[in-house]
């Protein structure tokens, strides 16, 4: 566990100077190991088919994603899921109020089609 908290440190402190990182309050990463650490999840999980879900716990196999990029994760929650025999989650990153709106459009197309995801945010 001491070497992938260094990992982890390591990739949080490196990702500071991505270009990536630029417009973002954190880099994804930073909200996935917040999250995931609190949940008792493993971070950055390789499948059997070679992708990678952001975070596994007990229960959820979880896709973190920024706001603007809700729809992206409905299908990869739905594969990680498909995977590891867990549930699908999401946790949507809203960094600003403006953001709201990516929350209300992931949740209106769960209800819509009936889709078993949970889903939750972080952020402001």
């Amino acid at each position: 566990m001491k070497i992938i908290k260094k990992i982890i440190a390591l990739a949080l402190l490196l990702s500071l100077f991505s270009p990536v990182y630029a417009g973002r309050i954190h880099p994804e990463i930073w909200y996935q190991t917040k999250w995931c650490l609190e949940q008792g999840g493993e971070i950055e999980v390789t499948l059997s088919d070679r992708t990678r879900c952001d975070c596994i716990t007990k229960i959820y196999a979880v896709e973190v994603e920024f706001g603007n990029r809700w729809h992206h994760a409905i299908g990869q929650s739905l594969h990680y899921a498909l995977q590891t025999n867990k549930r699908p989650g999401i946790l949507l990153i809203i960094e600003s109020p403006k953001d709201q709106k990516y929350w209300e459009r992931l949740n209106r197309v769960i209800k819509t089609y009936n889709l078993p995801i949970d889903v939750w945010t972080i952020g402001d």
